[in-house]
């Protein structure tokens, strides 16, 4: 199977279910022979943006940096995935309008179940004010939905293999994928 080179741009709250389905899409991708980058936000913000803070202006420009990120790869010919929370309707259409080929996928969940799915315990921290996590997407800090997302994935009501089924089909449909 060959792909064509552009972005999947994932978007969605802290725990909502980015990762998990981009790790399935990427393994199912890489079983049919398609060669992809994963852009995913935590491991990314080390690399290239250990000089920001989690204000909504330092996420906004993280994020834009990802998007760079994204059109250098896409422009070459390569999938990439960019699996970031991207907080601002601003910051969407900026990567939207600057990478060639893109499909924005907003993963849908409600805020009261990402809190249920944070193993990790930072939406806890984040309601109690514990330093540190008092910049926190979904608490303290808005987090807007895309305005006009390619597809959207409503993780609290569909399993894991359904959304990435879906995503799969909307990349074929979309000719990404033959």
């Amino acid at each position: 199977m060959k792909a064509k080179g552009g972005t999947v741009w994932f978007s969605g709250l802290h725990c909502a279910g980015k990762t998990t389905i981009s790790n399935k899409l990427v393994k199912r991708l890489r079983e049919n022979g398609v060669q992809v980058v994963v852009l995913e936000g935590d491991i990314v913000r080390k690399a290239i943006s250990s000089d920001l803070d989690y204000t909504i202006e330092d996420r906004n420009k993280h994020i834009k940096r990802v998007a760079d990120i994204c059109e250098l790869i896409s422009k070459n010919g390569v999938l990439n995935i960019a699996c970031v929370a991207s907080p601002s309707k601003e910051i969407g259409e900026y990567a939207r309008k600057n990478i060639p080929e893109f499909i924005e996928v907003f993963v849908d969940c409600p805020l009261e179940v990402c809190e249920k799915r944070g193993v990790k315990g930072h939406y806890k921290k984040a309601r109690a004010g514990v330093d540190g996590f008092d910049k926190f997407l979904g608490i303290s800090i808005p987090y807007e939905i895309p305005k006009n997302p390619d597809l959207v994935l409503k993780t609290n009501n569909e399993s894991e293999e359904k959304s990435v089924e879906r995503l799969f089909s909307k990349l074929v449909e979309e000719k990404w994928l033959c």
